[in-house]
């Protein structure tokens, strides 16, 4: 009897291990492999839908190579020589020519633009999704280019929205050059964890443990980094630079509550903003006049 009940609880363990299994590669698969994405809303991808086509400046294409990856930028400069340079990082499964909105808005106000496509996005290599911790060491060396190549009285502005928000906080805390003045983020997770946790129960219905643990375990072997170190709100505590957030108050794929242990976290001067009735990256939509003021009162404030 006691032999019979063991098979059956080994069967079971077994079980269990394979449907364990099952669930860790869907998830791996659905969240951090390069694929069409359904879960994107169509709402949120129409905002971002229509591609950049810059009538104005001198436009190139820039390249960088890092970490094996060969990625890709589009680089747009003032007609005439500024000192001035925006970083502008995207969303996820999205691409630098969907962020014409924002790259118009900053071309606008006299800044030189560049904008990537994180790996795996665009026109970039790569398999698998960073969600921004991977990135931002290529941010690092984006930013090293543009100083290479406009000298060392540049100043630069990093701005992201969703994964890119995310993206630029995370690089904050990497050992940058003084030319990085200050950064502005609109609807950043505050960790991958603490995201993919939300999504779990928001699209499926179920408990993050132990699936999300075990994905993260996977994605360590597998691609380098897990979802707990990959935190924008540990790297800001190692940040002194000027900081923006925006968020929508309405937003219900990165929740608002989100944006809260950011502001907290970084040790600089710090400004939030939340827009009353915005949905997920919809503040500048939502309310354009407030979203362009705010912004150019913080770079007036920061001397930036």
């Amino acid at each position: 009897m006691k032999k019979k009940i063991f098979i059956i609880f080994c069967v079971f363990l077994v079980l269990i291990t394979i449907g364990l299994g099952f669930a860790v590669n869907y998830l791996f698969n659905y969240a951090v492999v390069v694929s069409e994405k359904d879960f994107i809303k169509s709402e949120n991808k129409a905002k971002f839908e229509e591609k950049w086509v810059f009538a104005k400046g001198n436009q190139t294409e820039l390249t960088l190579k890092n970490d094996g990856l060969k990625l890709k930028a589009r680089y747009v400069i003032q007609p005439k020589q500024t000192s001035k340079t925006v970083i502008i990082a995207h969303g996820y499964m999205s691409e630098g020519d969907l962020m014409g909105e924002f790259a118009d808005y900053f071309y606008s106000l006299g800044y030189d633009v560049l904008v990537p496509d994180n790996r795996g996005h665009g026109k970039s290599e790569g398999d698998y999704i960073g969600f921004g911790w991977l990135d931002r060491l290529d941010y690092v060396k984006w930013i090293d280019q543009i100083i290479e190549k406009k000298g060392q009285n540049e100043e630069i502005l990093l701005f992201g929205v969703i994964m890119g928000a995310s993206t630029v906080m995370m690089t904050s805390g990497e050992k940058l050059p003084p030319q990085v003045k200050g950064i502005i983020a609109d609807c950043g997770y505050d960790t991958v964890e603490h995201e993919l946790e939300f999504q779990i129960k928001e699209m499926f219905n179920l408990p993050s443990f132990p699936l999300v643990p075990l994905t993260s375990l996977y994605t360590k072997m597998k691609v380098g980094y897990s979802f707990k170190e990959a935190s924008a709100v540990d790297q800001l505590k190692k940040n002194g630079l000027p900081l923006l957030l925006i968020h929508g108050d309405k937003d219900d794929f990165v929740p608002t509550d989100f944006v809260y242990p950011l502001y907290e976290a970084t040790q600089g001067p710090k400004e939030l903003v939340l827009f009353e009735g915005a949905g997920h990256a919809m503040s500048y939509s939502t309310d354009k006049e407030k979203y362009e003021s705010t912004i150019e009162n913080f770079l007036q404030k920061n001397n930036l």
